[in-house]
C-alpha cells in the first residue's frame, strides 16, 4: 500500500493563505513614477514611487481593498479614459491613504487625505486624468503639494507624460 503525503496540500494551503491574507485581488501592472517638486527655496527635487496601474473598471473600483499593509514608496495609478471630477470611498479599506488628483498634463490638482472604511466621498475639486493613492501623509513628509507635476519611467528608462501610460 501506497503512503500518502500530506505535503503537497499543505503547500497549496500555505500558499492560498498568503494569497489571501494580503488582500490582493489584481496582479497590477507596476510603474516608477517621477514626481517632481519645487521647493520653497526655488530648487526642483523629484521622488519616485512605485505605483501599481488600475487601468480596468474592475481594477479601479477595488483598488486598496482589503490591504493592510501599503509601504512608503509605493501606491497606486487609477488610468481614467477621460477628464472628469472624480470620486474615491475607502469602503473596505483598512489603511490610511492620501489621493492625489492629477489633470491629463500630469500636474497634481489636489491632495487629500482619506479615513480607513469610510463611505464618505472625497472628489476632485475640477475635472482631472489620473488619482494617485498612496500611505497617508506621504505626500506631506515628501514636500509634494498641488501644481507638482507627475511622470513615469519608460522602458528606455526616459521620463515620459501620464498620458502614454499603460
Amino acid at each position: 500500500m501506497k503512503k500518502s503525503s500530506s505535503l503537497p496540500f499543505f503547500l497549496m494551503l500555505t500558499v492560498i493563505s498568503v494569497f489571501s491574507c494580503s488582500g490582493k485581488k489584481f496582479d497590477l501592472p507596476v510603474r516608477e513614477l517621477v514626481i517632481s517638486s519645487q521647493q520653497d527655496s526655488g530648487s526642483e527635487t523629484t521622488l519616485s514611487v512605485s505605483a501599481e496601474l488600475a487601468i480596468k473598471e474592475e481594477e479601479r473600483n477595488y483598488g486598496f481593498m482589503n490591504r493592510k499593509d501599503i509601504p512608503d514608496g509605493t501606491g497606486m495609478l487609477f488610468i481614467f479614459e477621460k477628464d472628469q471630477v472624480l470620486h474615491f470611498w475607502m469602503k473596505n479599506t483598512p489603511h490610511p491613504l492620501s489621493i492625489a488628483y492629477i489633470d491629463s498634463n500630469g500636474i497634481i490638482a489636489d491632495i487629500l487625505d482619506m479615513t480607513p472604511f469610510s463611505e464618505a466621498t472625497v472628489s476632485s475639486t475640477r475635472s482631472v486624468r489620473y488619482a494617485l493613492e498612496v500611505p497617508q501623509g506621504w505626500f506631506k513628509k515628501n514636500g509634494i503639494k498641488e501644481g507638482d507635476k507627475v511622470e513615469w519611467i519608460g522602458p528606455d528608462k526616459q521620463v515620459l507624460p501620464l498620458r502614454g501610460i499603460k
